[in-house]
């Protein structure tokens, strides 16, 4: 793909400089940049590593002295990271998908496919499902009956959606991700030590073998629009309600939402995540790689919860986690410190007692 420097500058709304006809045919680090790359180079402490490539032409931070790096031309952007998203969206090659329907795939004659959606092969659609125009559906994904599929999906290959799944618009899904399995509900027949446990807080009682019955994904799931969902993600049916995800969340690979869930608008998961059931998460929450979240919780809107954090109760809006169990972040530095002095402290506290020993008094 090739654009010059003006049209990528008007594109992403960044500022050209020098000679604004130059070519652009990919995108590379500074070092390793060719005569027709474009270098990024947002950050000031990035810049010695223009002089080991090629690039006539960067995108730099906002007031970079583009011609003392020896450039012919330059984009400079406020927000440079911002600038990458447009830039990358211009650039990227894509999958190679083929346009059309493969005559490997298998669509139910009772499904709609809206106008220009391509179908890669051997994917199953099933009866009366629905896809919306321009979307694309990457070879062996399998989409169960009563699905609807809003306009501009992009699902990679292996995708899996089960029955009565809804999704809105511009929906994206990386290889292997799973939507609509059942919920992981079981029960015995008498209170289970598990029930019993969590009752007492540790107390299992008598403890006596039973077999565990299942409960059934009688729900599905709804999904909004603009919403992106990682490799070998796994969403689960809701068990009498929908399983839910709001508009424009951005879900990373391996996590997992289970039965009952809510997830509000524009939330960022990061990999690993899990969310257990019946778990209400509020607008614009991050969570790092590897949080977990206990069941039949609430997260409020804006909480960032940090690395690996364990959320165990509810957690109030606004506020910034970290540790498990997750506490404030500030309050959780001062126990790391104070964990890490430990072992200084009861050396101290031995020294002491062989002290006060040596002296007759007791201890």
């Amino acid at each position: 793909m090739a654009f010059t420097v003006q049209e990528i500058a008007t594109a992403i709304d960044a500022q050209a400089h020098g000679n604004t006809d130059l070519v652009v045919e990919r995108v590379a680090e500074p070092a390793l940049a060719g005569s027709n790359d474009i270098a990024l180079l947002t950050n000031p402490k990035f810049a010695e590593g223009l002089s080991q490539g090629q690039a006539r032409v960067a995108l730099l931070w906002d007031g970079a002295d583009w011609e003392a790096m020896g450039l012919e031309a330059a984009i400079t952007a406020k927000r440079g990271r911002y600038a990458m998203s447009g830039l990358s969206k211009m650039m990227d090659p894509g999958q190679g998908q083929q346009v059309g329907i493969h005559p490997t795939a298998l669509i139910d004659e009772t499904a709609t496919l809206g106008e220009g959606v391509s179908v890669g092969p051997y994917v199953v659609i099933g009866a009366h499902s629905s896809i919306g125009q321009g979307s694309v559906i990457g070879a062996f994904c399998h989409i169960g009956p009563n699905v609807t599929i809003g306009a501009g999906a992009m699902l990679r290959d292996h995708v899996s959606i089960g029955a009565r799944v809804t999704i809105g618009d511009r929906f994206w899904c990386q290889p292997g991700a799973r939507i609509g399995a059942d919920g992981m509900s079981f029960v015995t027949p008498e209170a289970s030590g598990v029930e019993k446990a969590r009752a007492t807080l540790g107390d299992q009682g008598e403890v006596s073998a039973q077999a565990w019955a299942r409960i059934h994904s009688l729900g599905a799931v709804t999904i909004g629009d603009d919403v992106e969902i990682g490799a070998n993600a796994c969403v689960d049916y809701g068990t009498v309600r929908d399983t839910r995800i709001g508009n424009g969340c951005k879900i990373d690979n391996m996590v997992h939402i289970a039965h009952n869930v809510v997830v509000g608008n524009d939330c960022l998961l990061a990999a690993q995540v899990g969310i257990a059931g019946s778990t209400v998460i509020g607008n614009n929450v991050v969570m790092g790689g590897q949080v977990g979240v206990s069941d039949n919780t609430v997260v409020g809107d804006n909480v960032i919860a940090g690395g690996a954090s364990k959320i165990l109760s509810k957690v109030p809006a606004g506020e910034v986690v970290l540790g498990y169990p997750a506490v404030k972040m500030d309050t959780n530095l001062e126990m790391y410190k104070a964990l890490r002095r430990l072992p200084r402290l009861a050396k101290q506290f031995a020294d002491l007692q062989k002290t006060v020993s040596k002296l007759g008094l007791k201890s």
